[in-house]
């Protein structure tokens, strides 16, 4: 029937503070504050909404449930049919109950917000929106944005948008305890009757409300909702299965009781006090591991399976030394969680052995504690992936929001330390993040403290780009306005545009989430980045036109420097780090390897003390022309020595100069002793020398050496680049010339230039 907005009785109303949430009556109160408001309901099922509450709270007692939590599960129908419910509520029963049961109906409100959107008669979708709707529709995918069409065609899309709706509303762990029930209530309900029940129902509750009871630790609610889920999406495999099992019931029931009889028993002998317990039988887990290990039905270890419960630790291990000396062990079928516990909290001892007849039994050994951990509840890691190891287990939550969140204290036993509090602690388990939604109804997540803007750049880079205004549940607010959880955004968008500057400033508080401040920085930085590549093109355009060579590309140019494209070289020529000099160089034509007949008396004797001879001095003669050999190209302090060519001076050498060493040896007469005269001014003294480098071609190669020199001090006058494609991926080599006042120093920079990555060796030619 259809709601109606009534006022609870004024005897409930006046209710005084004695007997609020610490009064063993308040959950009997809760029913008949609820009972004339709902009664007469019912759900989209056809069940009556009171029998569902009544339901709900009895499976919310059945796993410890507090009774503030049973109490939340009649208010949170109550809540549509209040017209402040907050404050009614709180009145009549305290600011505890009243938080659960709003949050609760929050969360209900938003399912159906979503359902909504995907039939089409929700809000309106960002396709319809007034501005910014395009920019929105375009960007969903890759955003994280989810439209009507992707909720529709996209199951996963679908169960994401679920996933984050429930972990929106839970920062208190209560809001997620009330939905599980409920939703295991209503697959109860459907078997009951027997009604159809919709595909999406029964995959969303297999796939997320499912794994959620299991993350955390929910045994008995995962197990039954797993099997009333795949009970409703492949009916004909589930009554397979189930024929399967109950052919060979009473006999494998008669076997299994006999042997856990039996091996308590000798347990017990043998000195390890223990219990031994039957396990039941899950017709979903038994299905999953048929499928993910191709077995046969009689190949699975569920089948078959017992439970020991030992005193402690150092018990369990007995035990199950004892096991494997009774049985046979199935090798690779054993995990020890005791030693390293599952990433939830599990620990037990697993292990897979045959009887005398060849009958795999799967056994588990743990602690009372243990077991009790595991049945009843406990903290699970988001992240934690059910697949685990052996990869056949269901689903794994690998979502971007799952592995942000810590490990979550026990539930219930956090619940009842909070039945009297007016404060959920456990807003500090999320208190770093919080979930609004989009006008589609799609979750997003964002830091505490974000604004329209970080939901924006969220949404899509673009989008966050040219955002210029905003709106958060239909009103209009700043930019810099702060976001809390469950608001509906809206951003306005122009079709043209960057960010402003001021969006950086922490003073003023734009933006909080990292990704959308890295956003505007690259902006920011692609636009410089464009205007120093345009300098730089600027620059090494001209240069080509003052040599001639306007016709060269410049793409081409860019690889002989070593550069993967033209941009690349104008971005490090914008930048000042390399210098044009070095281009020029290389556009001019290769010198040729000098011989001794290439040495040709000036027009005009230069003295030794002049820099082209070096400051060379012919040993027991006075000065005579002397000039340094092109082909070995000596400096300080090489050994030199010198050779007389025919009338036309004496080119200078370094003693190890192979050129030097053939001439010598067809006119030993004409070599003469040379040495190095110590110039006035050692500092202002240049010295061109060849340095061959090999290195592994890649990208910024020529850059990064030339950096080197650069740093160093250390002047390059020429280079001459070669790249070959090899098996190593290609091979550079390269050959610099440098100019130095001492060959010493060059050692040093040449020890650096080979730690450039990429640099196989650096010696002087």
């Amino acid at each position: 029937m259809k709601s109606q907005t009534l006022e609870p009785s004024a005897q409930i109303v006046t209710a005084t503070a004695s007997s609020l949430p610490d009064q063993p009556q308040a959950l009997t109160r809760a029913r008949a504050f609820a009972e004339p408001l709902i009664a007469g309901e019912t759900l989209d099922t056809g069940e009556n909404t009171l029998v569902h509450a009544d339901a709900v709270a009895a499976i919310l007692k059945s796993i410890g449930g507090s009774e503030a939590m049973q109490a939340a599960s009649y208010l949170v129908y109550a809540c549509p049919h209040l017209t402040k419910p907050l404050e009614v509520i709180t009145k009549a029963f305290g600011a505890n109950y009243a938080e659960l049961a709003v949050e609760t109906t929050k969360l209900v409100n938003v399912q159906q917000q979503v359902r909504a959107a995907r039939r089409g008669d929700g809000p309106p979708l960002a396709s319809q929106a007034p501005s910014g709707g395009r920019e929105l529709r375009e960007a969903s995918e890759r955003g994280g944005y989810l439209s009507k069409a992707q909720l529709e065609n996209n199951p996963e899309a679908q169960l994401e948008t679920v996933r984050k709706m429930l972990l929106a509303f839970s920062r208190d762990l209560r809001v997620v305890m009330l939905r599980l029930a409920s939703r295991l209530q209503t697959l109860r309900y459907c078997a009951l009757t027997r009604q159809a029940t919709s595909t999406a129902l029964a995959h969303e509750s297999l796939h997320v409300f499912a794994p959620l009871a299991n993350r955390l630790g929910i045994w008995q609610i995962k197990w039954e909702m797993e099997d009333l889920a795949f009970r409703f999406l492949e009916p004909d495999t589930y009554k397979k299965t189930a024929q399967l099992l109950d052919q060979k019931r009473v006999e494998r029931e008669l076997f299994m009781e006999g042997l856990r009889l039996e091996l308590e028993r000798e347990l017990n002998q043998s000195g390890v006090a223990a219990l031994v317990q039957g396990r039941p039988k899950h017709i979903y887990s038994i299905v999953k591991k048929m499928r993910g290990k191709s077995l046969g039905f009689d190949q699975v270890f569920d089948i078959r399976a017992l439970r020991v419960i030992a005193a402690d630790s150092n018990g369990c291990y007995a035990a199950l030394g004892f096991v494997h000396s009774r049985f046979a062990p199935i090798e690779g079928e054993f995990d020890d969680y005791i030693a390293k516990p599952k990433s939830n909290g599990y620990q037990s001892l697993h292990t897979v052995v045959r009887d005398a007849a060849g009958r795999a039994i799967e056994i588990q050994i743990r602690t009372q504690a243990m077991h009790d951990h595991a049945e009843h509840g406990v903290a699970a890691h988001w992240a934690y992936k059910e697949a685990g190891a052996k990869g056949y287990a269901g689903v794994s939550a690998s979502s971007e929001y799952d592995s942000k969140i810590a490990v979550l204290r026990q539930l219930l036993a956090w619940e009842r330390d909070l039945s009297g509090s007016s404060q959920p602690s456990s807003a500090s388990l999320f208190e770093d993040r919080i979930y609004v939604l989009t006008p589609d109804a799609a979750i997003i997540e964002l830091p505490q403290g974000a604004t329209a803007v970080d939901f924006a750049y969220s949404v899509h880079t673009n989008v966050g780009h040219r955002c210029r205004g905003a709106r958060i549940d239909g009103a209009m607010v700043p930019l810099n306005t702060l976001l809390q959880n469950g608001q509906m955004v809206e951003v306005m968008t122009v079709k043209e545009g960057g960010p402003s500057r001021d969006w950086l400033n922490p003073e003023l508080g734009f933006l909080a989430s990292h990704r959308a401040k890295s956003k505007v920085r690259a902006w920011f930085n692609a636009l410089e980045m464009a205007q120093t590549i345009a300098k730089g093109r600027e620059a090494v355009e001209k240069l080509l036109q003052r040599e001639g060579k306007t016709a060269m590309k410049l793409d081409d140019l860019a690889t002989q420097l070593g550069f993967k494209a033209a941009d690349d070289l104008f971005e490090v020529v914008g930048k000042d780090e390399l210098s044009l000099r070095t281009i020029e160089n290389m556009l001019k034509p290769p010198e040729r390897v000098a011989t001794p007949d290439d040495y040709v008396l000036a027009k005009k004797p230069r003295t030794a003390s002049n820099a082209k001879n070096g400051g060379v001095l012919v040993v027991g003669m006075g000065s005579l022309l002397t000039q340094l050999a092109k082909c070995c190209k000596p400096a300080p302090p090489d050994d030199i020595l010198g050779f007389v060519t025919k009338g036309k001076g004496v080119s200078v050498h370094r003693s190890d100069c192979s050129n030097f060493r053939n001439m010598a040896q067809g006119s030993p007469d004409r070599v003469i002793e040379v040495e190095w005269n110590a110039p006035k001014n050692p500092e202002a003294a240049a010295y061109p020398v060849d340095v061959a480098i090999e290195a592994s071609d890649r990208q910024g190669l020529l850059r990064d050496i030339s950096e080197v020199f650069t740093k160093e001090k250390m002047n390059v006058i020429g280079v001459q680049t070669q790249s070959v494609k090899d098996n190593r991926g290609g091979t550079a080599w390269m050959t610099f010339t440098v100019e130095v006042a001492q060959s010493g120093r060059l050692k040093q920079v040449l020890a650096i230039v080979a730690g450039v990555a990429g640099v196989r060796s650096a010696r002087r030619r």
